[in-house]
């Protein structure tokens, strides 16, 4: 039996990166999976691999930056799989601009991107885990809520920090709120991770910044999506039965 052996859970902006890895590691651990993300074409092709693994999937193309867009992929899960035990609020990004050169419009994206749709998924699966009294939330928060010294240095990313350090906010409120009702929500936040989207801009930033992140990271070297992977699933599980509104750093000791 595995450790969240089949509990439904959904993971956001599940085609890539974190979200892949996220997915993957639940499912290993028999999870049934309904997987969300606005890439249609790379979501399905991620889940048509879940599924020559044995993992159970059901993939669903949406943008849950938008509020009737999110009520409705979350109703067709409840009809279809029924009520989520476990949401990974993991959609995530940025446009990123030096804070003076910022548009309004960007950092209202980067805002949207990260921090409304958590709010938006989290509303809709607490009243069906607050009924039950169970349920486990685990967001994707951040190192660079606290500011990151290699992204100031390369691009600017302000709006990024902020976002981050609403979803630990948003957290810790969250649980104070629901925790008597049996519901527990935390977050991972992860350091300077390895995928498809970053490992260019590491390499560059490698030999072009003083203050990199191999330089910076007490570890001297950026995670692997496994180790948050890791990470989300201790947290969805009944291992950290006894643990919310806690923000899990998995940054090398940064």
């Amino acid at each position: 039996m595995g450790r969240v052996q089949d509990r439904l859970a959904i993971v956001t902006g599940a085609a890539h990166g974190l979200g892949a890895a996220i997915a993957r590691r639940l499912g290993e651990e028999g999870a049934r999976l309904a997987l969300l993300d606005i890439d249609a074409e790379a979501l399905e092709r991620h889940a048509a691999d879940l599924r020559s693994a044995g993992i159970r999937v059901h993939a669903q193309a949406g943008d849950v930056t938008d509020e009737a867009a999110v009520q409705s992929a979350f109703a067709r899960i409840a009809a279809d799989l029924g009520e989520a035990d476990i949401l990974v609020n993991n959609v995530g990004g940025a446009r990123n601009a030096r804070i003076w050169e910022m548009s309004a419009e960007d950092w209202d994206h980067t805002i949207r991107l990260n921090l409304r749709s958590a709010f938006l998924c989290t509303r809709a699966v607490l009243p069906a885990m607050m009924a039950r009294r169970s349920g486990s939330i685990v967001c994707l928060s951040s190192g660079s809520r606290n500011g990151t010294p290699w992204s100031a240095q390369d691009t600017g990313a302000a709006a990024y920090s902020a976002a981050k350090a609403g979803i630990a906010g948003f957290v810790r409120d969250v649980a104070m709120e629901v925790s008597h009702l049996g519901v527990r929500i935390n977050a991972v936040a992860p350091g300077p991770i390895d995928t498809e989207r970053t490992r260019a801009a590491f390499a560059r930033m490698e030999q072009t910044l003083e203050l990199s992140p191999n330089r910076l990271v007490p570890m001297r070297r950026v995670g692997r999506p496994r180790e948050i992977a890791d990470a989300v699933l201790f947290l969805a599980s009944d291992e950290a039965s006894y643990v919310t509104g806690t923000i899990l750093d998995v940054a090398g000791g940064r």
